[in-house]
Parts: structure tokens; C-alpha cells; sequence
């Protein structure tokens, strides 16, 4: 029975390690219903180029290194979401652009609404 828990111990500590390892510092704090711009990596042949995808942040889940974050906008009115794993290598930059007041942690409403409908008014009280 301790030679599993000493297993177990181990395995943890080695989980938690590589966590650390992977972890980015310097994350802006997001909140549900800001507006943020992310900056994606996209290799196209040999090139490499940075890809900026602009929206309002509809759900976070996850914690630690799984953290992440669904962003929405509508383009060409067709609503497009996508979900950013928040410390991928993929992710250059995440600047947040406008800070939302909303009441909810998941903000789904948002898909069933059309043009002015889906206007999140702006909060003055935290700083970009």
C-alpha cells in the first residue's frame, strides 16, 4: 500500500512540474465578456505570421495550464467561435481592448441574438 502512494506522490509531482514548465507569465487577467484581441501563429509553407482574431470572450473554463477561453465575433453576419487554449504555443498575444459588464459566466444568450442585440455595455471599473 506505500509503494503506491509513493508512486502516486511521484506522479504528481511530476505532472505538476511539467505544468510549471509550460505555463506563460505575463497573461492578462480576462474576464467573461471582454473584448480581446488574440494573436494567432499560423505557418503557411515555411512562413510563419501572426493572425489577429477579434471578439468577446462568451466562456472560460479550465484552470492552470488547460485554461481557456471561447471568443465570438460575427464576420460577414455568420457568428464564428473559436476556443484558445490560453498557454499553447500557438497563442503570440492576447491584449484585451474593451472590458464587458456582464452577470453571467457563460454568456451562450449571445448566439440567439442578432446585431444591436448583442452589445455588452462597458465597464470603466477594472483596467485594460
Amino acid at each position: 500500500m506505500q509503494a503506491q502512494e509513493i508512486i502516486r506522490t511521484l506522479e504528481a509531482e511530476e505532472i505538476k512540474n511539467l505544468q510549471e514548465q509550460f505555463k506563460k507569465d505575463g497573461l492578462p487577467r480576462i474576464y467573461v465578456g471582454d473584448t480581446v484581441r488574440v494573436g494567432v501563429r499560423i505557418q503557411e509553407g515555411g512562413k510563419e505570421r501572426t493572425q489577429p482574431y477579434e471578439g468577446t470572450v462568451i466562456a472560460m473554463r479550465g484552470g492552470g495550464v488547460n485554461e481557456a477561453i471561447t471568443v465570438r465575433k460575427v464576420f460577414q453576419g455568420v457568428g464564428v467561435e473559436r476556443v484558445f487554449l490560453l498557454h499553447s504555443p500557438r497563442i503570440a498575444s492576447i491584449k484585451i481592448t474593451r472590458r464587458g459588464k456582464v452577470r453571467r459566466a457563460k454568456l451562450y444568450y449571445l448566439r440567439n441574438r442578432i446585431g444591436k442585440a448583442t452589445r455588452i455595455q462597458q465597464r470603466f471599473d477594472r483596467s485594460l
